[in-house]
């Protein structure tokens, strides 16, 4: 798996991508240590967003605190 997947954000569709945007998360690796409950209280982030961007995070070794 490429580090630059890291770099960037999963496809999870417009309202989550903007969620996380708008709340200054613009790659993956900077969900790594993130609450998961903090990232679900997001408007537009759903829970098939969620379990997109954790495994994302797991094929790193990485996830959500």
């Amino acid at each position: 798996m490429d580090d630059a997947e890291l770099d960037s954000l999963p496809k999870i569709g417009a309202p989550a991508t903007r969620a996380l945007h708008n709340a200054g998360y613009t790659s993956l690796r900077q969900l790594a240590g993130v609450a998961r409950a903090d990232l679900a209280k997001l408007h537009g982030m759903g829970p098939k967003a969620l379990g997109i961007l954790g495994e994302a995070l797991e094929r790193h070794g990485l996830s959500f605190s």
